[in-house]
């Protein structure tokens, strides 16, 4: 009985150490760009990323069937949902991202809803049942997020171009 027990959680860590080998660095990645931390140090996207693998390697045996990588990633991204509302005080404040994040121009909801939507693919009804909002809003967010990355406000091109042009 006690080898049958050894032999099954040998390959549970296998299969965990697997699907880690294969998915943490697009985990890591994600948890990066939500944070808006700096690539080459991201503490708080690690500590997301150890958090949603560990509650992914609990559930593994309730898996069945199951996609691990939706498991992790739904996991990471409603921890961070949790720890920014709670971190920066109320729904989503604006955080102090790094500025070399190529995301530190968006609201933490913004840039976890852009995450998710862009970067990971998430159907726009799946992000909404997710964070648990209407899909308008969902389509709304990812709209205003990705013009904002797109055309930012003018007065960050304004201060930018008049630093560098000499007044004539």
């Amino acid at each position: 009985m006690r080898d049958r027990q050894a032999l099954r959680d040998a390959r549970r860590a296998r299969e965990f150490e697997a699907f880690v080998a294969g998915a943490a660095g697009r985990l890591l990645h994600a948890a990066t760009l939500l944070t808006a931390e700096a690539p080459d140090a991201n503490p708080r996207a690690r500590r997301l990323l150890a958090l949603a693998l560990a509650h992914t390697y609990a559930y593994w045996d309730r898996l069945r069937g199951e996609d691990p990588y939706d498991r992790a990633r739904q996991h990471l991204a409603l921890r961070f949902a949790n720890s920014a509302w709670h971190q920066y005080g109320g729904p989503f404040s604006r955080t102090r991202p790094h500025p070399r994040s190529p995301l530190a121009g968006l609201t933490p909801r913004e840039r976890l809803i852009l995450v998710l939507r862009l970067f990971e693919g998430v159907a726009e009804e799946q992000t909404a049942a997710l964070l648990g909002m209407p899909a308008e809003r969902v389509h709304a967010l990812c709209d205003r997020a990705t013009a904002t990355l797109l055309h930012p406000p003018r007065t960050t091109v304004t201060a930018l171009l008049g630093a560098k042009v000499a007044p004539s």
